[in-house]
């Protein structure tokens, strides 16, 4: 009632969520502030939802204890607890740094105590890339005129992101090109609405706030695409482990199987690390250069075997 009462006589104040409850010097209290910081609120807010998930299940787990009582040791600890899921670990570190700096910063603590643990070593490639036969497999069960069809075709005649595929509609046409800016990391992509990708816009109607509509008429959300995108995915009989991501993935396999260079693929994927693009350009590579030393040999035969008809 007091805050109330100060509100409607016009004066303005900070009130942070759970205040009443929370405990001096605690983890709780060092991320309530944390999330009034400009380094928190000008993040992109799909950025900004995957540090607080992050953050929260950690708040959940230690929000009550001392900020100042973290030692390297615990850290150490917390992060070998999770060993078998290297990225969920890493993923720990990575905020435990982030509220550690903040922590000194606000002399919570002298030290930051994630200084010197290092990363574990993650031998997983993320999400997997869908294969050209997976794709065929999807397209056959999803024909043209179904949103299932629409949407294997944004993705991967667009190498965007699921947060982005969701958003496109005929407002980012203009002379000539798609462009959108990424909700992720702010970076603005220009796709040419050629070929193909032309003739897929090209029916769609020019009434609607976006390419992709749900049943009921309304933009996707994005966990309601992922999850209705995964239903398209069991009903063409393929594994439940591929994802809108994949496709992306495939995206850039194939313009690399293409012969563009990594500097080409991330004008249309928007990639900002040019060593992530760098191996799928690498990959395709190494399959160009097997191919080539196997037509090197492939017309060797042993000496028994010549003046025979190979079939």
């Amino acid at each position: 009632m007091a805050v109330y009462t100060k509100a409607i006589s016009g004066e303005r104040q900070v009130v942070e969520i759970g205040k009443s409850r929370t405990i001096p010097g605690s983890f709780s209290d060092l991320i309530a502030k944390y999330y009034q910081t400009p380094e928190f609120n000008n993040l992109a807010p799909i950025t900004q939802r995957t540090y607080r998930n992050d953050i929260e299940r950690f708040r959940a787990q230690h929000g009550d204890k001392s900020v100042a009582g973290l030692t390297t040791d615990h850290v150490e600890k917390l992060i070998a607890e999770r060993a078998d899921r290297p990225a969920a670990a890493n993923r720990l570190r990575k905020t435990l740094k982030i509220l550690m700096s903040f922590a000194v910063k606000k002399r919570f603590r002298a030290d930051n105590p994630t200084v010197g643990v290092k990363k574990l070593r993650d031998r997983s490639t993320g999400f997997r890339t869908w294969t050209e036969d997976e794709i065929a497999i999807f397209y056959a069960k999803h024909p043209k005129g179904t949103r299932a069809r629409l949407a294997m075709d944004l993705l991967l005649l667009t190498a965007q992101r699921r947060s982005d595929i969701i958003r496109m509609g005929w407002q980012h046409v203009r002379g000539g090109y798609l462009t959108i800016r990424q909700s992720k990391t702010g970076t603005e992509v220009a796709i040419p609405v050629m070929g193909r990708f032309a003739e897929v816009l090209s029916v769609l109607k020019r009434e609607n706030l976006t390419f992709l509509m749900t049943a009921q008429g309304k933009p996707f959300t994005e966990a309601g695409f992922t999850n209705w995108f995964r239903d398209m995915v069991k009903e063409a009989g393929l594994p439940t482990g591929l994802s809108p991501h994949g496709l992306r993935k495939a995206a850039c396999v194939r313009l690399a199987d293409a012969g563009r260079s990594a500097t080409d693929i991330m004008a249309i994927s928007g990639h900002r690390n040019l060593a992530e693009v760098q191996t799928y350009v690498e990959a395709a590579n190494r399959k160009t250069a097997a191919r080539s030393a196997m037509e090197s040999i492939a017309h060797l035969v042993p000496e028994d075997e010549k003046g025979t008809k190979t079939v």
